[in-house]
């Protein structure tokens, strides 16, 4: 029993695992630690100079930098085609095999008021954070499922199955409960976890008709605020309303919210939190989802059953603030001097 609960559900060494958005922030965390991990890393992003500076610093922190192997790709992933293409040379570079995890950082956020937001960025934040992540999703898995290579079913059964393969997708704590100031982002979240969910059963289609072939696990972080180039890019046209909205919110390091989702996910949890209060968050809206075992469950119906009474009141005391801030600075988002 102390084996099964010490067992590693995300062993990274000696595989290759393709970062997209991995040029800055957890992204790049990400990458470091999983390369210290034994991991061969590929990393996603626009800018090609910030990929160069960011491999050299996931290598500086490689477990045996001599022989793990490092490769970048600049490309924008709001495109189908561009998420085509980077699976398809990810498979070139790594011996005519694809990642074998694929996680999905790419993103941004643009948090203004609905009404003053053009109707442009609306669409440009389903782009950036869940058509990005969908595509890429989309490319690696019909690269796992729908090539038709790699040896069939009777090499596997003599061989032993082979490890997992994963999908992990951002989403943010803003997914679960949303805050006044960012509706232009926080439905391209959700749309993440309704995908994850859905591909969650989805694939059960693939690993019984194909029982010796890699089994693919899908994940999904809900980070919340983390100190980043990002954050404070948003923090300069973030309403004053929202910004105190979000006080009493401690944040957190690309660092931590890394190392934190790497623990969820070695220990095989499908949702993924870096801090307590999104976890008490998310166990009230779990649905469908999985719960990770029974004694997972067991505490996340106790957390839900306290928190669907304790948010009653902080959505009351949320809407009192936002009435509160009109009433005294009027409809801007504004602090009037």
């Amino acid at each position: 029993m102390g084996a099964l609960m010490s067992s590693n559900a995300f062993p990274v060494e000696g595989r290759t695992v393709l970062i997209a958005g991995g040029s800055k922030g957890t992204g790049l965390e990400a990458a470091r630690q999983l390369a210290a991990k034994g991991g061969n890393i590929i990393l996603i992003a626009r800018d090609p100079q910030r990929l160069r500076d960011a491999i050299e610093y996931v290598k500086a922190g490689a477990l045996s930098p001599e022989t793990q192997r490092f490769h970048f790709i600049a490309a924008d992933l709001t495109s189908n085609e561009a998420c085509t293409n980077v699976i398809a040379q990810s498979t070139a570079w790594n011996a005519g095999l694809p990642p074998d995890v694929v996680w999905c950082f790419a993103g941004s956020s643009h948090p203004t008021l609905f009404v003053d937001t053009d109707a442009a960025q609306l669409k440009a934040q389903m782009d950036a954070n869940y058509f990005s992540s969908a595509y890429m999703a989309h490319a690696a898995l019909r690269s796992w499922l729908k090539t038709g290579q790699g040896p069939k079913d009777e090499v596997f059964a003599k061989a032993g199955k082979p490890l997992a393969r994963h999908i992990i997708f951002t989403s943010s704590f803003l997914a679960l409960y949303p805050i006044a100031g960012y509706a232009p982002y926080s439905p391209s979240k959700a749309a993440l976890r309704s995908l994850s969910d859905s591909l969650s059963q989805e694939l059960n289609l693939y690993a019984t008709a194909n029982p010796y072939l890699p089994s693919i696990k899908v994940h999904t972080l809900f980070p919340a605020t983390i100190f980043t180039e990002a954050f404070e890019a948003e923090n300069r046209i973030k309403s004053d309303m929202t910004k105190m909205l979000e006080e009493t919110d401690d944040g957190q390091t690309p660092e931590v919210v890394a190392r934190k989702s790497i623990q969820g996910l070695e220990s095989g949890h499908e949702l993924i939190t870096s801090d307590f209060l999104t976890r008490f968050v998310l166990s009230t809206m779990m649905g469908a989802s999985k719960r990770g075992g029974f004694l997972t469950a067991f505490v996340d119906w106790i957390l839900g059953c306290l928190g669907l009474l304790i948010l009653v009141f902080v959505r009351r005391d949320m809407d009192r603030k936002v009435r509160n801030w009109g009433k005294l600075h009027g409809d801007s988002g504004v602090k009037s001097q």
